[in-house]
């Protein structure tokens, strides 16, 4: 995809987007607010980066040649998916107490490096081998920040309203309840299709 407005406009729509990137940072910015919320902006676009660049260069042509290695990849992710949701459910409340932080750089980082829309990035839509990338790259990394804040705000608006009310335990658990259906549905989809 070489034109840049084009390019944008599909950066924009697949970030935007729910997802477990997504989920995560807007349980972030409903348990700790938008400013320390921030940093995980950075953990986000190196994931992607990371993600992007091998998937783009090495893994989609490993995949194309071997779709075993897809499923197993797809099993991957949903377990971590899994593992995410049970330790934010598990934890969630008891870091809040305790002021810590129930979503961390780790964790975006890592679900965002695992992140399924990062193969459409990689194979549809940054222009590998067609264009120079790097414009590109830098381009979806600004788009990347805007859309995070946008998630950020987002959860830390919707969060005001439990912790009004002493139920501090409802965002981790909503954060966690969505990021397990998108890691039940990685998990089933290579058996059910």
């Amino acid at each position: 995809m070489q034109d840049p407005i084009l390019f944008a406009l599909a950066v924009l729509s697949l970030l935007a987007t729910p997802g477990p990137t997504n989920t995560l940072l807007a349980t972030a910015g409903g348990t700790v607010g938008i400013r320390r919320a921030l940093p995980l902006i950075g953990a986000e676009a190196a994931g992607y980066m990371i993600a992007i660049c091998t998937l783009g260069l090495v893994v989609g042509p490993a995949v194309a040649a071997a779709p075993a290695l897809g499923v197993a990849l797809r099993l991957m992710v949903g377990v971590w998916l899994l593992v995410t949701a049970w330790r934010m459910w598990h934890k969630g409340a008891a870091m809040m107490a305790s002021r810590g932080t129930v979503v961390t750089l780790r964790q975006v980082f890592v679900v965002t490096l695992l992140n399924p829309k990062a193969i459409i990035f990689a194979l549809a839509v940054v222009p590998f081998g067609t264009a120079p990338v790097l414009p590109y790259l830098i381009g979806f990394c600004a788009l990347t920040a805007v859309v995070a804040t946008g998630w950020i705000s987002a959860g830390a608006l919707l969060g005001r309203a439990p912790a009004a009310t002493g139920r501090h335990t409802v965002v981790p658990r909503v954060g966690a309840a969505v990021i397990s259906v998108f890691g039940l549905l990685l998990v089933t989809s290579p058996l059910v299709g």
